[in-house]
């Protein structure tokens, strides 16, 4: 005889999934002791649920397959939430199989239950319990398939009473599809909008996640209409390498290129992004929009011209009809300007940038406890990481200096919770990504603040033997909100972090830890970490004041900044 939990894991391991990330439980037990028997898939216990959501939407996100994590009655299920909410935010096809008390308690406020329907309601594309014998193999295709083509969250219930039943004999096997079809927009409005732009003066792309695929079909976009190329910060994998075309990032993680492209152009291409931050978008343009969603053509800037279908297809479809613009004065000038602002950033990154006269000055302002710069951190984690690392960032400054040092050559591939904007998603992510392949490297650049609040799971990385490079900036500080705060007038309150010395943390755990005071030992601490076979935390202790500056600072945000300062320094004298 076969049971739920048995035909559950049979049909995820038939499927091709490996892993199944974790918190065991009793309402559960009949599903891991399945795991514990089937050989193609390995059970990954975890120290907080939020982290296996979070492992699980990483693996998700680098392979387009299926991903499984779980949590148990009640508490296990709702410690999921956080990480479910950046699998569906990032449109990552992820399973969660949920616990419940049995099917005679439930509705009468039991011990431990809550509703899950309820709870995942939001969450999921996909959430049911299953109640009956007579509900499989159906509701487990349907929970699979839903999240594979629907591109989200899927929540199986299973109460404490039914993964332990019976099958009949012959059950069919559940099933996953995973292909589902690319389509091409509408031929008149591609035509339309390709007379849009054949109409327009300069052009310039904005590029997104979307058309990662289309890496050959944009450049030759950007090429025939000598357009320079903004791209967000998920395009950087698979765009970034080997273009001419492109002028980095817009946003708060920007730099001035970017509105040098977006103000001088006619009109603005958006290829495969739904980038949210409305106030760096220019106005007064013709605005063309491809997205495989229709939802999202118009929901951040109005648009002349929406297509809807698959971007390399849609490229495919518009570049026959485009006639090439010879004039590259506007391209010109974006690139000039972003090859300019590459440089000097990487004085930042010269350990020793404070001994010049610039940066002896710039010293005493911002940094007189002379303690490591994170561009410095940052530039020589890209300098030697391999070309084909995984990169996972936590969202804040470290995601700032990752951005702006790290590129996206070979096949390094990038992770980071930049949609939901979590904290603490870029260990977990890793591990999910160091679990995939354990003999890939997989770099996650941690802020101290994310670091800690999901730090028991330090151990995972050491009991499952994934070697994942933890580099955690630690400057002691909320660093994205202290910046915010600064940035309306207001000194910075609530952001200071007490931090132990994690490289210590690390090896109480059985990690290996190195912890870098000194800009001259930056360099060796990196390389001794990325040599290191097993997993490693660098703890490298960065300067708390360094400021990123947007592409668009306005009077506002300096005077602002003044004064917070000001303020910092009245209380700090008191």
């Amino acid at each position: 005889m076969t049971t739920v939990a048995e035909l559950l894991i049979e049909a995820l391991a038939e499927h091709g999934v490996t892993q199944v990330w974790g918190v065991v439980g009793d309402a559960l037990n009949p599903v891991t002791d399945a795991i514990r028997r089937e050989d193609r898939v390995e059970w990954v216990g975890v120290r907080h649920e939020e982290a296996a959501a979070f492992a699980a939407s990483a693996q998700a996100q680098l392979t387009d397959r299926l991903a499984v994590c779980m949590g148990t009655v009640g508490p296990g299920a709702i410690h999921l939430l956080n990480g479910l909410y950046d699998a569906k935010k990032s449109h990552a096809p992820v399973l969660a199989i949920c616990g419940q008390v049995p099917r005679e308690d439930m509705g009468s406020d039991f011990f431990q239950e809550v509703d899950n329907d309820a709870l995942f309601a939001d969450v999921a594309v996909f959430n049911q319990t299953v109640t009956s014998i007579d509900q499989l193999p159906l509701l487990i295709e349907q929970a699979g398939n839903a999240a594979l083509h629907e591109r989200g969250v899927a929540v199986l219930t299973l109460p404490g009473d039914v993964g332990g039943l019976d099958l009949p004999k012959h059950t069919a096997v559940p099933r996953f599809v995973d292909e589902g079809p690319r389509s091409a927009p509408d031929p008149e409005a591609v035509r339309d909008a390709a007379a849009a732009i054949n109409a327009a003066g300069s052009v310039t792309l904005l590029v997104g996640q979307g058309a990662r695929h289309a890496r050959a079909e944009v450049l030759e976009l950007a090429q025939r209409l000598s357009a320079p190329m903004v791209l967000t910060l998920k395009a950087k994998e698979g765009l970034e390498r080997d273009n001419p075309y492109e002028v980095g990032q817009s946003g708060l993680i920007g730099n001035h290129a970017t509105k040098i492209a977006f103000d001088g152009c006619d009109a603005l291409v958006l290829v495969g992004t739904d980038f949210p931050y409305k106030a760096f978008l220019p106005t007064g343009k013709t605005v063309v929009q491809l997205d495989l969603r229709g939802a999202h053509i118009g929901r951040r800037t109005p648009v002349d011209h929406g297509l809807v279908g698959d971007a390399r297809l849609g490229l495919e479809a518009l570049l026959p009809l485009l006639e090439p613009k010879e004039d590259t004065k506007l391209l010109d000038k974006a690139r000039s300007s972003y090859d300019g602002w590459l440089e000097r950033q990487q004085h930042f990154a010269d350990p020793d940038y404070e001994r010049k006269p610039v940066g002896l000055l710039r010293r005493k302002v911002d940094n007189p406890e002379k303690r490591v710069r994170p561009e410095l951190l940052a530039a020589m984690i890209d300098r030697h990481a391999a070309d084909d690392a995984i990169f996972t960032s936590d969202t804040g400054m470290s995601t700032v200096w990752l951005s702006r040092f790290v590129r996206m050559t070979g096949t390094r591939r990038l992770i980071g919770s930049y949609n939901l904007g979590s904290m603490a998603n870029a260990m977990p992510q890793a591990l999910g990504a160091a679990g995939l392949d354990r003999g890939r490297q997989v770099v996650a650049f941690c802020g101290d603040g994310g670091l800690s609040m999901l730090m028991g799971d330090l151990i995972t990385a050491v009991s499952h033997d994934l070697p994942v490079k933890l580099v955690v900036f630690d400057n002691g500080r909320l660093g994205m909100v202290k910046l915010e705060m600064e940035q309306v007038g207001l000194p910075e309150f609530g952001t200071v972090l007490h931090n132990p010395d994690f490289a210590k943390v690390a090896e109480a755990v059985g990690m290996r830890g190195i912890r870098v005071e000194d800009p001259h030992d930056v360099e060796a601490g990196v390389r001794e970490a990325l040599a290191h076979e097993g997993p490693v935390l660098l703890d490298v202790l960065t300067n708390p004041d360094e400021i990123a500056v947007p592409p668009k600072p306005t009077l506002v945000q300096g005077w602002g900044f003044a004064i917070a300062k000001s303020k910092e320094f009245v209380d700090s004298a008191e």
